[in-house]
């Protein structure tokens, strides 16, 4: 909603009369504000919601909550399931923003950037079927970007009530396209967005623009470098996979869901050139091992610390099996060809039904992305999408139209997935932080009037203001 509303307070006027003998004197006492209702009961009179847990915190308070929603938003008398949402309150008189990371939630008190930038309330909200917050029983044609937008639109509409300025949405990777969708679906609740480090894979079987990114990211000698590596570890599969089947044993990793160790071994090794651009600087170049002269350690340990053996062992798949039912059935996901393991890869890219046990069916609708493709090109709204330069997922961005409203598309020079406003080139980062102050309806008279002027309303803490980069399987954003 494109507007700030007024915080009502109610007076309650107290009159008192008094007798006395032969004649009656009346007074009436000066009017008084009733009682602050403390915020936490404020929270828990909302219907549906319930306490976890609350947590102290220096300047806020931060609680734990459940909040019942619908399994189906279209059809809500089919029953119910706990979402699980953190609060992280101000003060009800700031703005707030709505936060996810469209996985599970954070547990621990955190400050999104936005969050910080305008110093307001954060409300952060775990992705439905992700657990705890999964239906029981779990009919997975319940879990699409409508259905989670619905619960985001649902919980603001509770939480409006109580916190009535303005309200941004946010998140990064997966959260940013959450923030994204939820604008698509509900363009009245938010008063802006900021999307950081969004894929936008509008038609999933096209995915020549990551091929052009892994042909030019960074420099020669390091792409290179990267790719010697993943073709060592194929040449030297049958030692390295001997060393895998011992972790395995170790750790107590099963392979059922993708089908076996090689399948698995492949996967990790075909992820190493995309993780190391997603989590990584091009300065840590100089820490991967020249391929040739690596013993097997070496080469098991740069791939290892990179793209995590564990990654697609089942135990590894389980937590993340309601982003891979996504990227099948809605997301998409990339498939990038890799020329240099030509002759070595025996199963390639592997696509995401191989990650999601089959007893869940999953069927692709290929107009999902494309409808919001459309919809932010044509009707983007203070809308801001940050990203990486060398990020694999930014090589397929949101754009912009030419009918587009004070929305903007911005890239951080050398940044990984960890893009954000701060990352930005001075006259971006300004405009950026003004543009959030502004639609968050705080900004200062100084900054309204010149951009440069524009700075976070919150002090740094180095605690709340860190960012959780979820160590998400590669090829996942």
């Amino acid at each position: 909603m494109r507007k700030t509303l007024g915080w009502l307070l109610s007076l309650v006027v107290l009159i008192g009369t008094m007798g006395a003998a032969g004649s009656t004197a009346q007074a009436a006492t000066a009017a008084q504000p009733a009682a602050a209702t403390d915020i936490k009961d404020q929270i828990l009179g909302i219907p549906g919601m319930s306490l976890i847990e609350e947590k102290p915190y220096p300047g806020y308070r931060f609680f734990v909550l459940n909040y019942e929603q619908p399994v189906d938003h279209r059809q809500p008398w089919k029953g119910t399931f706990k979402q699980r949402l953190t609060l992280l309150h101000k003060d009800v008189s700031r703005p707030s923003v709505f936060f996810t990371s469209g996985y599970n939630v954070n547990t621990n008190p955190r400050r999104s950037e936005p969050t910080t930038i305008i110093d307001g309330n954060q409300v952060s909200l775990e992705y439905r079927f992700f657990t705890p917050s999964r239906p029981d029983p779990a009919n997975w044609s319940n879990l699409d970007i409508w259905q989670a937008a619905s619960d985001q639109h649902r919980l603001f509409s509770a939480l409006k009530k109580i916190y009535k300025k303005n309200w941004l949405a946010t998140g990064a990777s997966k959260g940013g396209m959450t923030a994204t969708y939820y604008e698509r679906f509900y363009p009245r609740d938010m008063d802006g967005v900021v999307a950081y480090v969004a894929p936008n894979d509008v038609v999933n079987n096209e995915d020549s623009a990551y091929d052009r990114f892994f042909a030019k990211v960074g420099t020669k000698e390091c792409r290179d470098k990267l790719n010697a590596v993943q073709r060592e570890a194929l040449v030297r599969r049958e030692p390295l996979e001997a060393k895998y089947a011992v972790a395995a044993a170790e750790n107590g990793w099963t392979f059922t869901t993708i089908g076996d160790l090689d399948k698995a071994y492949e996967a990790v090794v075909l992820d190493y050139a995309w993780a190391f651009w997603q989590y990584s600087l091009l300065a840590d170049c100089a820490s991967i091992p020249a391929a040739a002269t690596a013993s097997d350690q070496e080469i098991w340990d740069t791939i290892d610390t990179i793209s995590g053996f564990s990654a697609y062992a089942d135990q590894g798949l389980e937590t993340y099996a309601p982003y891979y039912y996504q990227a099948g059935t809605q997301l998409g996901s990339p498939d990038i060809k890799q020329p240099h393991l030509k002759g070595l890869s025996r199963y390639g890219y592997q696509p995401p039904r191989n990650f999601v046990p089959r007893d869940i069916p999953m069927t692709f609708q290929p107009g999902a992305m494309a409808d919001v493709d459309k919809w932010v090109r044509d009707n983007a709204h203070q809308m801001l999408f940050v990203y990486g330069q060398n990020d694999p997922w930014g090589a397929e961005p949101f754009r912009l139209g030419y009918g587009v409203r004070d929305s903007y598309v911005m890239i951080a020079p050398g940044a990984n997935h960890g893009a954000n406003v701060a990352k930005l080139m001075d006259d971006e980062k300004a405009l950026a932080t003004s543009k959030i102050l502004q639609w968050a309806g705080v900004a200062p008279a100084a900054a309204l009037a010149d951009a440069g002027k524009a700075a976070p309303l919150a002090a740094p803490d180095a605690q709340l203001d860190q960012r959780d980069l979820e160590r998400e399987p590669q090829l996942r954003p």
